[in-house]
């Protein structure tokens, strides 16, 4: 009897629950409606725990508001990054959830919702780029790149912004993935011009711009060649490693451009200023030294070393000026480094051939 009863309770208290979560679903639904997403959203957190055992249908229903309003507050550029992550991932239980029950409700609106959200935060991504917050256009379009892998641009978005950014770990991290999945940007591209806005839209593939034709809301069909994106990507890698001074990282990746360009004359000047770079180190790690026997000895081999790295910025220069006799920047690095080595003789002869 006792047994009987406690179970009784058990039920009870599951129904209470049940009544509970929706009559809480049901409040952050009104105020979601209100456009109170954030109030919805504190509603939806705490009472999460509830949906533990409750049924998938009721789970469902659960997950794709939570989604609705992560994602407006995503769109409002609230915590735009975070909370896109977060919406993906309760729109992606609605899937589970759904596809368990065999009860499709809102799966197709979840889909639909997902795709405008990717839309809002890539239009939010330019938007910030163009505003200069280039540290939120990068956290917006890594995340964009995080849920749809297969559209890449937006990783190359979120390298080429935390460079403006001058965040070089994120930059480093971005642009190593895109050396990792081979990436080069290397393409075509099928435009057409719409005949509503007079602007040009780009097509997935000549079928699709042809139907877009036939069916009278396209003219003017044009194809462009898109070059490879390699030397861009391993240069801006190569920066990146040198602004974070780990220069042997940088100085592999600039050779590395080198075999793919050898004509690249950008790769050639930063190694000559990487080389310098590493002599200024020297430099001030010589004028930290003191007076002491041990420090005089050190004096002298940093002297010799310091010397040795200034005279290797040499072929670099030299080679620029090779493929480009008028460059300014390396004649003029190429004379400051003469001087340092009082290398007069050579210093006299490039000074006359200015």
């Amino acid at each position: 009897m006792k047994e009987n009863i406690r179970m009784l309770s058990c039920l009870l208290l599951i129904n209470v629950c049940a009544f509970a979560q929706k009559d809480r679903i049901k409040e952050a639904q009104s105020l979601y409606d209100k456009g109170k997403s954030d109030e919805a959203l504190a509603i939806l957190t705490k009472t999460e725990y509830l949906i533990l055992n409750a049924p998938d249908e009721d789970k469902s229903d659960y997950y794709f508001l939570k989604g609705n309003v992560l994602k407006d507050l995503a769109l409002k550029n609230i915590d735009a990054a975070n909370n896109f992550t977060l919406a993906a991932q309760s729109y992606q239980d609605v899937f589970l959830y759904e596809n368990e029950s065999g009860k499709f409700k809102s799966t197709v609106k979840a889909n639909i919702a997902l795709k405008d959200m990717k839309a809002g935060l890539v239009n939010g991504a330019m938007a910030d780029f163009k505003a200069g917050k280039f540290k939120e256009s990068a956290e917006k379009s890594y995340k964009v790149y995080l849920f749809d892998k297969k559209d890449t641009l937006n990783l190359v978005n979120a390298a080429a912004s935390s460079i403006n950014a001058k965040d070089y770990s994120s930059a480093v991290t971005y642009y190593e993935l895109l050396k990792k999945i081979n990436f080069s940007g290397k393409g075509v591209l099928y435009y057409a011009t719409n005949k509503k806005t007079k602007e040009e839209d780009v097509f997935i593939s000549p079928k699709a711009r042809e139907s877009a034709i036939q069916q009278g809301f396209y003219e003017k069909p044009r194809t462009e060649s898109v070059p490879s994106k390699k030397i861009e990507i391993n240069s801006n890698l190569a920066y990146s490693y040198m602004e974070r001074k780990d220069f042997p990282k940088a100085e592999a990746t600039y050779n590395y451009v080198l075999e793919l360009n050898p004509n690249y004359i950008d790769a050639y000047i930063n190694l000559a200023y990487l080389k310098l770079q590493i002599k200024k180190d020297l430099s001030d790690e010589i004028a930290a030294l003191g007076t002491s026997k041990a420090e005089m000895q050190k004096y002298d081999k940093l002297s010799a070393v310091k010397d040795d790295v200034t005279r290797s910025a040499i072929p670099y220069l030299k080679k620029v000026l090779a493929i480009e006799p008028k460059n300014q920047d390396a004649t003029k690095v190429l004379l400051g480094v003469y001087r340092a080595l009082d290398m007069t003789a050579e210093y006299n002869a490039l000074k006359a051939g200015m």
